[in-house]
């Protein structure tokens, strides 16, 4: 069974159980400051976890894309990746425990609408409780209801059973599904023994279902949520690594191709450094088809840190420059039917990444040459800045070279020389990064309002032809990137400046309604129609001035967002301009 079909099966399998098929989000976050990218497949429906009512009803599923670095060491193992797919069925105060625990069951073990697995072969996980929370003997009863036997299910900590976002938001106990990859079949285990299948990767997660009934805050656990949610997850490349019958994602349809196109560029047999470039660079495509350039901070560090050590490893392999276009059509190809977009986007795509693979190919081998004149007994903070800086290498690249030759790399003394020069802040992004979700802050919802006003006084100022090509929000500053051919005149500036201004000084009210797409089209409303929206959207209305597709939260009333102030406005890239402003 192919990736596609298994994604489609999912879909259709809970849309035939009252579910509306919702659109991936994009990686970058609406209103999440916190976080760079989405990491999990919940990120995107926290409000509607925490109770705002969502268009689509109390039944959803999808498959989300989401970016995790923070393992990024282990990619070119069996199973770890920085970008994959979350398939997620999602109840909102509707169906809960037995439901979900069911489905589950029977999407993985039914030949003919799920996956056909083996049930002799799944081992479950349940929560063991703690003060928190009590033991969960309800899912306990459930599974043995279903047929599999008490020794196959296996009560365990909140390390690995309970589910939690970050230090903020709805969490919950979990259980967990496990399929055995063996060849001839473990049979029934005592709890040692499944803990060390596990660690051997014998046996490998394949779904997870989290009761959301609990609501955390600054790391504690604040009480019960108005209503319990189920949100389940199961990764697509690993289910495609059991129902293909392989023992890696790289050789599953969704990576094989790109492997054996590096292959086809070099002599080398160094798998590892094949499969962290087939890793980073399907990342990175899909970062860019989402709008995200490299650059030094923020989201743009983490695309350039991935390409430049995707570049790095094609050194290595001595493939030549030059080969990425090659590559990315591969990506494109897999994805293209599931992701329209990519293929919308295959130009920029191979623009950014050609231009970031010169820039780094010119200073990678004398980078390389500076790094084997240091000294043998390590890497001091300064010499390690000296290589980020001049030659541009991130951290973690000048890390593995040290690993590789031996030699101690001083990452606290290149932190420190980092806040000394001023030059980057990879401490902010790496923060946030971990994840946890930073809510709504006041301030936030102020800057978000303020970009609904800013994207219509840009359109009034520099004509339709201006598009949203993305935002970034935090409590200080609001960032917006449109699309425009040419740098903004001071005049155009001031103008829009004053717009903005003047609609927050005439005191305009902000009203939300839910309409179909269609409905939304034809009323005027500004979207980013290059995205995959749901059926029925929210459109935001401020005054008689704005309307806008979008999520939410925002204030009630202009006057709540104080003086309009354009700080900068930059290049991003081709067509592509950015305005950071700030509310006084």
């Amino acid at each position: 069974m192919q990736s596609n079909e298994i994604r489609n099966r999912f879909l259709k399998f809970f849309e035939k159980r009252g579910h509306v098929i919702i659109p991936s989000a994009s990686l970058v976050p609406e209103n999440d400051p916190s976080v760079l990218f989405n990491t999990a497949g919940m990120q995107p429906l926290v409000p509607y976890l925490l109770g705002e009512k969502h268009p689509s009803g109390t039944r959803l599923v999808d498959s989300q894309k989401c970016v995790r670095t923070v393992d990024i060491d282990e990619v070119g193992d069996n199973t770890h990746a920085t970008f994959f797919e979350m398939l997620g069925n999602w109840s909102l105060g509707d169906y809960f425990k037995e439901d979900a625990i069911k489905w589950s069951y029977e999407f993985l073990t039914s030949k003919e609408e799920g996956l056909g697995l083996d049930p002799n072969r799944l081992y479950i996980t349940v929560f063991e409780g703690d003060e928190d929370a009590p033991r969960d003997e309800e899912s306990f009863e459930i599974w043995k209801k279903l047929g599999i036997p008490e020794d196959r299910i296996y009560f365990m900590g909140k390390e690995s059973n309970w589910w939690s976002p970050g230090d903020n938001g709805p969490c919950g106990p979990d259980s967990e599904m496990f399929y055995d990859l063996t060849k001839d079949g473990l049979g029934n285990m005592t709890k040692a023994e499944f803990i060390k299948a596990d660690d051997k990767q014998e046996v490998v997660e394949i779904w997870n279902d989290v009761f959301m009934e609990y609501e955390k805050k600054e790391g504690v656990i604040i009480g019960k949520l108005k209503k319990k949610n189920v949100d389940t997850g199961a990764g697509l490349e690993r289910l495609s690594v059991v129902i293909q019958g392989k023992d890696n994602i790289f050789e599953t349809d969704l990576l094989k191709p790109l492997v054996d196109g590096i292959s086809k560029l070099t002599e080398s047999e160094d798998i590892k450094a094949k499969r962290v470039i087939t890793d980073h660079i399907r990342t990175a495509i899909f970062m860019i088809g989402d709008g995200v350039v490299p650059s030094n901070t923020d989201r743009g560090y983490i695309l350039r840190r991935l390409l430049r050590r995707a570049i790095r490893y094609m050194n290595i392999l001595n493939i030549d420059q030059g080969q990425f276009k090659g590559l990315i059509k591969i990506v494109i190809d897999i994805y293209q039917e599931s992701y329209p977009n990519l293929l919308e986007t295959e130009g920029v795509i191979v623009d950014e990444i050609e231009k970031e693979e010169n820039k780094f190919r010119k200073t990678l081998n004398r980078g390389l040459k500076e790094f084997k004149k240091l000294a043998e007994d390590g890497i001091s903070g300064e010499e390690a800045f000296t290589l980020f800086s001049t030659y541009g290498f991130p951290i973690e690249i000048i890390v593995e070279l040290g690993k590789e030759s031996g030699k101690e790399v001083d990452q606290k003394g290149f932190e420190e020389e980092m806040k000394k020069h001023q030059e980057l802040s990879r401490s902010g992004s790496g923060q946030k990064f971990k994840g946890g979700l930073g809510g709504h802050d006041e301030q936030s919802v102020r800057y978000h309002t303020a970009t609904h006003l800013l994207n219509k006084a840009l359109i009034e100022v520099l004509g339709d032809d201006v598009k949203q090509r993305g935002s970034n929000i935090t409590p200080e500053r609001l960032r917006f990137d449109f699309t425009h051919p040419a740098k903004m005149t001071d005049e155009e500036k001031k103008e829009v400046e004053d717009i903005v201004n003047e609609k927050i000084k005439d005191d305009l009210e902000v009203s939300c309604e839910e309409v179909e797409l269609d409905k939304a089209k034809e009323k005027g409303a500004i979207g980013i129609f290059d995205d995959k929206y749901e059926q029925k959207v929210k459109i935001y209305k401020i005054g008689d001035f704005s309307l806008e597709i979008c999520g939410g939260p925002h204030v009630q009333n202009t006057k709540e967002l104080g003086n309009f102030k354009i700080k900068k406005e930059e290049s991003v890239s081709a067509g592509v301009r950015r305005i950071k402003a700030i509310l006084k």
